[in-house]
């Protein structure tokens, strides 16, 4: 059997140095405040949206939920979003995506502060992770991912990583970050030939197809460590990419739930309170 990589410790050490960059932060009058904006009710953004809040209030972390219905007008968002994007108080702005087809995503993203881009939406900031800014905000999940690697000592230099994941939101910026931890990183995606045998030959995996149990057993290894970033769900009850049986062969998993989740939404926190102590320090 497997070794699970559980998220909770992981989240725990970030969290302490949360809370004691939020007291800084009072001290200069200054209370970190994040903004959780969501269009819709996609079970993957509502689970996502749980697990920001009780990392927040696990800590006493101030949030505002701004809830959207889906079919709301291009024109109404763009108000809507003006609004938030310019309050003083919010120091993290956490939009949730895909946002639905009639609203221009590209668009939107480009109007978010850089400095209160806490995931990494809007081009400059992928810009400075692309050209190894340190003020770059990571996209938090393709940071929580290499924060899980670190803490469970997993090699990275040199390692032979594989990422199932093509997107902005994970897997370009996550190869971004591997190779600054001098990985080897190989991207896949629905297209690649026997990815199987891909990903049975890596050292890490990493998952995000976002399809219940796309794996299984037989695409593994003893060697693999595997970060499933999978959220999914079977009969409401939530899932990953990987299924259950993979632990019967791979070296180490983490599970779903119980894995990735804390940590990125703890990650998102990190961000936004290192963005209210930039303004606490001018």
């Amino acid at each position: 059997m497997s070794t699970e990589l559980h998220g909770t410790p992981v989240a725990d050490k970030i969290r302490s140095g949360i809370v004691e960059k939020m007291a800084m932060c009072r001290m200069k009058g200054v209370e970190p405040m994040i903004a959780i904006v969501r269009v819709g009710d996609r079970p993957d953004d509502v689970a996502y949206e749980i697990q920001v809040r009780r990392s927040c209030e696990k800590i006493g972390f101030s949030y505002k939920v701004f809830a959207f219905p889906e079919d709301i007008t291009q024109a109404r968002f763009e108000v809507e979003f003006s609004i938030i994007n310019a309050d003083p108080t919010i120091h993290g702005i956490l939009l949730f995506r895909p946002l639905p087809a009639r609203l221009d995503e590209a668009y939107l993203t480009s109007l978010v502060d850089p400095e209160k881009d806490i995931d990494c939406m809007n081009p400059e900031n992928l810009s400075r992770l692309f050209v190894g800014r340190e003020d770059a905000f990571p996209p938090c999940t393709s940071e929580a991912v290499v924060e899980i690697l670190k803490y469970y000592k997993v090699p990275l230099e040199g390692a032979n990583a594989v990422v199932v994941n093509r997107s902005m939101v994970l897997g370009k910026p996550l190869a971004l970050l591997l190779l600054k931890e001098n990985a080897t990183v190989t991207i896949c995606h629905s297209r690649t030939k026997d990815l199987p045998k891909i990903t049975r030959e890596a050292d890490i995996v990493v998952s995000g197809v976002g399809k219940a149990r796309y794996f299984d057993k037989t695409c593994f290894s003893e060697k693999n460590t595997i970060i499933d970033v999978g959220i999914n769900f079977i009969d409401g009850k939530m899932t990953g990419d990987v299924d259950p049986n993979a632990a019967e062969v791979a070296a180490a998993v983490t599970p779903v739930p119980g894995g990735v989740g804390s940590v990125t939404s703890t990650i998102l926190l990190r961000h936004a309170v290192d963005s209210a102590w930039r303004k606490a320090n001018g």
